[in-house]
C-alpha cells in the first residue's frame, strides 16, 4: 500500500509539473508553418540591416491573426528597430501595407529567446497564406578583430549569427545571404551548402527545418566604413511665439571601431589618403530641416570655420569637419545650433491646443546614438503638455528658467537608447497656452522702465542738499 501511495503521488507530481511547464513555455501557434523564408543580411556599415521575407500558412482549423518572431539575446540586446509589412500583389504590382510590431514577454523561451508579435490586418483561415516583409537593425554587432590596428593597416571585424533562421515555427524551406561591403573575406564558418560569389555569403537552401533549429556561424571580413558612434546626444527646441524655434545639439562623438595603435602621421595621412587612416573618418553630414538660420558649429575651445552649408527648399545640408580626424577609439565634442521659422513646425489644431512637429532622431547620417535626450522647453504660460512618439520611450517634465520667466517654462523630455537614422520620423508635442502671456514680457519691460523713470523723476525733485543753519 505504501509503494502504491508514493506511486500515486508520482503521478500527479508529473502532471502538476508538466501543466506548470505547458502554462509558463512559450506558446506559438501550431497550426503556422513557414512555406519559405529567406534572409538578407546587409554588413556595409556598422548598422547591420536584416531583410526578412517570409511566406506564412495556416493548417491548422483555427483562425490565426498573430504571427511570432523569434530573436536569439544577444540579437535582442542590439535590436534598434523591428518593422513589418504584409505584402499584396495587384496586376504584377506589389503593395505594403504597415503591420503593428511590438515585444512580448514569454518566459522559459529556449536559451532565453526573445519575441516580437507582428499583427495580422486579418485572421489567416485554414488553408490561407501571407507574404511578409520584416526588417530589422542591429548595432554594435560587429567586433573589431585584431582590437587595434596601426594607421596603415585595414580594419577587419568579426560577425555571428545563424545559418538557420531562429524561428518558433516549422520551416519547409530557407536561404541565409551575407552582403560584405568588399570582396575580402578572411574567414566564415561552413553549414552546408555554403556558396559564395565575390562579396556575397549563401547559407542554404535548408529544408524541413523543425522550430528553433539555429547553426552558429563566423564570418570574419573588412569593413572600413566609419563606425560614427554618438555616445550621449542632447538636443534642446525651444519654442519663441515671437517667430523661430531654436535648436541646440550637444554631442559626444566617438569612433568605435578598432583602436588607433602607435603615432598618428598627419604627413602620411595628407599624402596617401587611400592608404593611410582608411577607416577614419575627417567629416560628417547633418541634414537639417529646410530655411535654417542662424547656423553655429564649435567645439570646447571655440568656433570651428571648418564647415559648409547648403539650403534648397526641401532640405539643408551642413557638412562638418572636426579639428581633426577620427581614428578608432577617438573622441570628439562638439555643439551644432540654428534657428528654424516658427510658421514651418508650430500648429494650432481645431480646438486651439497648439502643437510641435518635429524629427526625433540625429541629423548625422549613419550614426549610432547610444542615447538620445530631446527637450522641447514650451513657453511660459504653457498648460497641459502631452508628446506623441511612434515609438517607446522615456517621458517626463522638467522646468528651465530663462530671461524675464516668473514661473519658469515647462520641459518636455523624451529619452531613448539606441537610435538610428530610421527613427528620424516625426513626433508632436502637444499643449495649451492663452496669447495673453505673450504680453507678459513686454508689459515687464514696460514696468521695469517706468519705475526706473519715476525713480530719477523723483531723484531730481527731491532736494537733499546739506543747507546751514542761520544762527541768532
Amino acid at each position: 500500500m505504501g509503494a502504491m501511495a508514493i506511486l500515486r503521488l508520482a503521478l500527479v507530481f508529473s502532471i502538476f509539473t508538466s501543466l506548470s511547464l505547458t502554462r509558463s513555455s512559450p506558446s506559438p501557434s501550431p497550426q503556422l508553418q513557414i512555406v519559405n523564408a529567406e534572409r538578407r543580411i546587409d554588413l556595409n556599415s556598422h548598422i547591420v540591416k536584416v531583410f526578412l521575407t517570409l511566406k506564412v500558412e495556416n493548417i491548422g482549423e483555427s483562425p490565426a491573426s498573430e504571427v511570432l518572431l523569434a530573436f536569439s539575446p544577444t540579437e535582442a540586446d542590439h535590436l534598434a528597430l523591428v518593422k513589418a509589412a504584409a505584402v499584396a500583389s495587384k496586376k504584377k504590382k506589389k503593395s505594403y501595407l504597415p503591420l503593428d510590431v511590438k515585444p512580448i514577454n514569454l518566459v522559459d523561451g529556449p536559451n532565453g529567446t526573445k519575441y516580437y508579435l507582428v499583427y495580422l490586418l486579418k485572421p489567416l483561415v485554414k488553408g490561407e497564406a501571407i507574404s511578409l516583409e520584416v526588417l530589422y537593425l542591429l548595432t554594435h554587432s560587429l567586433e573589431p578583430f585584431p582590437v587595434e590596428i596601426s594607421q596603415s593597416e585595414s580594419q577587419l571585424v568579426y560577425y555571428r549569427d545563424s545559418a538557420k533562421i531562429l524561428s518558433p515555427y516549422p520551416i519547409k524551406q530557407q536561404a541565409t545571404f551575407l552582403k560584405a561591403p568588399t570582396s575580402r573575406v578572411e574567414s566564415f564558418t561552413r553549414v552546408e551548402p555554403t556558396d559564395r560569389a565575390n562579396t556575397e555569403l549563401r547559407y542554404g537552401p535548408y529544408e524541413e527545418q523543425r522550430p528553433y533549429s539555429y547553426s552558429p556561424v563566423i564570418v570574419h571580413f573588412e569593413n572600413n566604413n566609419a563606425f560614427a558612434v554618438v555616445e550621449e546626444l542632447v538636443r534642446e527646441i525651444e519654442i519663441s511665439h515671437w517667430g523661430s524655434v531654436q535648436v541646440t545639439e550637444h554631442y559626444k562623438l566617438v569612433h568605435a571601431g578598432a583602436r588607433h595603435k602607435g603615432v598618428f602621421s598627419r604627413v602620411e595621412y595628407q599624402s596617401r589618403p587611400s592608404h593611410s587612416g582608411v577607416s577614419s573618418f575627417k567629416h560628417l553630414l547633418a541634414e537639417l530641416p529646410p530655411r535654417v538660420h542662424s547656423v553655429y558649429y564649435r567645439d570646447n575651445i571655440g568656433n570651428i570655420s571648418s564647415s559648409r552649408l547648403r539650403t534648397n527648399r526641401k532640405k539643408s545640408e551642413l557638412l562638418i569637419e572636426p579639428r581633426y580626424p577620427l581614428f578608432g577609439g577617438w573622441k570628439s565634442t562638439f555643439v551644432i545650433g540654428y534657428g528654424v521659422p516658427l510658421e514651418d513646425f508650430l500648429f494650432e489644431a481645431a480646438d486651439g491646443t497648439r502643437y510641435l512637429n518635429y524629427s526625433f532622431g540625429c541629423p548625422l547620417g549613419q550614426t549610432v546614438v547610444d542615447k538620445l535626450t530631446v527637450k522641447v522647453v514650451l513657453p511660459e504660460g504653457s498648460k497641459n503638455p502631452s508628446a506623441v512618439v511612434p515609438f517607446p520611450v522615456e517621458q517626463r517634465f522638467e522646468k528651465k528658467y530663462s530671461y524675464l520667466d516668473v514661473v519658469g517654462r515647462t520641459v518636455v523630455v523624451l529619452e531613448k537608447e539606441n537610435v538610428v537614422p530610421e527613427h528620424n520620423s516625426p513626433f508632436q508635442v502637444y499643449y495649451q497656452f492663452s496669447p495673453i502671456y505673450m504680453l507678459a514680457e513686454p508689459l515687464m519691460l514696460t514696468s521695469v522702465f517706468f519705475l526706473f523713470f519715476m525713480a530719477c523723476v523723483t531723484y531730481l525733485q527731491v532736494d537733499l542738499s546739506i543747507s546751514k543753519i542761520k544762527q541768532t
